[in-house]
């Protein structure tokens, strides 16, 4: 079964260019459009979709709001984040409303389509360098954190997941991870895996928004 996309943007061209990419692929259909986050909320009701692509700056509702509703709805379809970067202060915004990810909107087909594709099977999509970038850019406005993480269940991680969770919040894949610890890719992934379920979080971006809020990495990157 094809991947339900959905694209909102109020640039149509950039829509008609995000629809042409989309419609190659044999996996992937476009399967509604809105021009901004009130619009996108409203075809939701009646449309099903499994994957939203959705701009930040938009008229009449943003898509950072609109993120953070659409969230909010039981079974809500994967947010996939656009920002220009240089412009947009929201992106970090969009990600604690529940967004799975975020991607440039220059971003090659080839890595739009990864993306895509990640978000659908419940992984979170953020390019580790990107990721890195984007918080160190957005650091000053996030709260400076405690030496000590408050987050009651931070405690429960074995030293092997914390060490795990601070290279993931510093935007490390994980392979990078399995280098770094020298261990497989299998296993972190399944370290990961623990994380996020006895963090009661929905995946790797919330990791990240989590780590940075309780200071448990600081701006820079660096481990609290």
């Amino acid at each position: 079964m094809a991947i339900r996309v959905m694209l909102v943007d109020d640039q149509a061209l950039l829509r008609t260019g995000f629809r042409m990419v989309l419609a190659a692929q044999p996996d992937m259909e476009v399967v509604a459009e809105a021009g901004d986050g009130a619009e996108a909320i409203e075809v939701l009701r009646s449309t099903a979709v499994d994957v939203v692509l959705m701009d930040v700056r938009m008229p009449k509702l943003d898509g950072v709001e609109a993120t953070s509703r659409i969230c909010a709805q039981p079974d809500p379809p994967k947010v996939l984040i656009l920002t220009t970067f240089d412009l947009d202060e929201y992106a970090f915004s969009g990600l604690k409303a529940g967004a799975s990810g975020f991607m440039l909107k220059d971003v090659p087909p080839g890595e739009l389509l990864a993306a895509i594709r990640s978000v659908h099977s419940g992984d979170a999509v953020v390019a580790p360098s990107t990721t890195r970038r984007l918080l160190d850019r957005f650091s000053p406005m996030l709260p400076s954190g405690n030496p000590e993480p408050q987050h009651k269940d931070v405690a429960r991680l074995t030293e092997r997941e914390r060490e795990v969770m601070l290279l993931v919040a510093q935007g490390l894949s994980n392979g990078e991870i399995a280098g770094r610890l020298v261990l497989s890719e299998a296993t972190v992934k399944t370290h990961v895996g623990r994380i996020l379920t006895k963090l009661s979080l929905r995946d790797r971006v919330q990791v990240v928004v989590l780590a940075y809020e309780t200071g448990l990495v600081r701006a820079g990157g660096g481990a609290g």
